[in-house]
């Protein structure tokens, strides 16, 4: 069986570039005992993957030039030598970037397409989805404080201001167009939203905290982590998910100018990675899962037709064109339709 790829052409210089990516026609390997063979229907682009383009040394292993890019995907199973995965279920797994994977029965996750759509699995229920449940909950969060969260619109972002906002949190959330701003505002329920490209952000930001900052989620890095940390109250606690801000930036970052704030205000600072707390997936789909069947919580998904496009998906989220979650649509068959 022969299937269409995305490989790595040349490592990005900045921005990737369409011209960094390259649409190649494989043959799939013959099905071993214990392999499934799936038909991918959806796949995510997600902001960490530029980091596995440069070829360093990181937390998970880069993408290597002339090979197939992977990422997380949705998927039905077409033929199965596995006994859990019955041909006709439907699976996640990291086998994205191409219209049909083959791998041992290890590597999927069974989904329930009645709990939720498909393509929620690689957003609101999937690793975004995680991401955002994980992170507040190292933040300690407590009834009536004041978070702040950067990148709010994405998929990770829009997560925690509702989960803030579940827990009681005076939640403050930043994003960078109108149609986000009016997003979080009027449908998600948070209490200010603010673009951070005014000139005066700094200032608004100080305005919709007048009691100060307990808690940022950061997202972005750069110039908003440098305006929590002036906001922030003493014992303040800052989550590091990301810092999609240096992420194509070819130059060596510079930090905060108020680091030292840092001390005298005793603030906590901590990043994590969410592959370190998969044992929380349980919890999570359990407590996320239920606000997402009852309609509490509400996500966002741009969708990019077909894998030619993925890479154009994935310049996409840098440029700001996602609203919620980013996701590429791979066939005409979308799955089942949740009742």
């Amino acid at each position: 069986m022969k299937t269409r790829v995305i490989q790595l052409e040349k490592r990005p210089r900045g921005t990737p570039q369409a011209d960094d990516f390259r649409l190649v026609e494989t043959r799939l390997p013959p099905l071993q005992e214990g392999e499934i063979l799936v038909r991918n229907l959806w796949m995510s682009v997600d902001p960490y993957m530029r980091g596995r383009m440069d070829g360093r040394k990181s937390y998970i292993p880069p993408f290597q030039v002339g090979e197939p890019l992977s990422g997380g995907a949705i998927g039905q199973v077409l033929e199965s030598r596995h006994a859990n995965f019955p041909g006709g279920v439907y699976v996640s797994h990291q086998g994205g970037w191409r219209e049909a994977y083959v791998a041992p029965g290890e590597a999927f996750v069974l989904v329930d397409p009645s709990v939720a759509p498909l393509p929620a699995f690689l957003g609101v229920l999937g690793m975004p989805g995680l991401t955002a449940y994980v992170g507040l909950g190292l933040a300690d969060p407590g009834e009536g404080e004041t978070l702040f969260v950067s990148a709010a619109g994405g998929a990770v972002g829009s997560l925690v201001c509702q989960l803030g906002r579940q827990r009681g949190l005076r939640v403050v959330a930043s994003a960078g167009s109108a149609i986000k701003l009016d997003w979080l505002s009027n449908d998600l329920g948070v209490n200010t939203a603010l673009n951070y490209k005014a000139r005066n952000f700094v200032e608004q930001l100080a305005g919709a905290c007048p009691d100060g900052l307990d808690i940022y989620f950061d997202n972005v890095g750069g110039s908003q982590l440098e305006a929590a940390i002036g906001q922030m109250n003493n014992f303040g606690r800052i989550i590091v998910c990301g810092m999609i801000s240096f992420y194509n930036d070819p130059k060596k970052p510079t930090g905060p100018a108020n680091f030292i704030q840092i001390v005298s205000k005793r603030l906590t600072m901590r990043g994590f990675i969410v592959t370190d707390h998969t044992k929380q997936y349980p919890n999570f789909i359990a407590e996320v899962g239920a606000l997402v069947r009852s309609g509490a919580v509400r996500w966002e998904e741009t969708i990019v037709d077909g894998l030619e496009r993925a890479p154009d998906a994935l310049i996409g989220l840098f440029d700001g064109d996602n609203v919620g979650k980013m996701l590429v649509k791979l066939t005409e068959d979308e799955g089942p339709t949740t009742t």
